[in-house]
């Protein structure tokens, strides 16, 4: 009896499980994988850089590659893939600066929103990414935060995104 058990464990191991349908929640058809340039404006300055956005491990997980180019420092790498049992998308996000971001979201009515809880000088901060205006060849992001609870939205950082073709 012990061995059957042991047997069915090593067989179900090897089975490959099923791919979250990444398609069926949108992201993939709408978050343009493989995108770059973007044109990024923050405190008023515009810049160049890349992202390099393509699925991984099976099609569970969607790798994001980051970089600012040479107007922006900033480089950075997230994971992101759509937990069925909650059925929401989770991101996990690191960078060269030593950041360490974890979001939570969904896509509804055309628009992808990922947010966090923070904490900065000990208030409480909302932050979101918001993809939206989303198509075939380019998308509008933002990185936004609210101060107030999330009744109100303060857009931090826009980049409009242009597929490479």
């Amino acid at each position: 009896m012990e061995w059957g058990r042991s047997q069915q464990t090593r067989r179900a191991r090897r089975r490959k499980p099923p791919a979250p349908s990444l398609s069926r929640s949108n992201l993939i058809s709408g978050l343009a994988i493989g995108i770059s340039p973007g044109r990024a404006e923050k405190s008023g300055e515009q810049g160049h850089g890349t992202n390099s956005i393509r699925r991984v491990m099976d099609g569970c997980v969607v790798e994001e590659n980051f970089s600012g180019g040479d107007s922006m420092p900033l480089r950075g790498m997230s994971l992101s893939t759509f937990d069925a049992r909650a059925q929401k998308w989770k991101q996990t996000w690191v960078d060269n600066e030593g950041g360490y971001l974890d979001f939570v979201g969904e896509f509804r009515d055309g628009h992808m929103i990922l947010a966090r809880e923070a904490a900065k000088d000990r208030r409480q901060v909302l932050q979101r990414m918001v993809f939206k205006n989303i198509s075939a060849k380019d998308l509008d992001w933002s990185w936004e935060r609210s101060l107030d609870g999330g009744k109100t939205w303060q857009v931090v950082w826009p980049i409009h995104y242009k597929r490479k073709i």
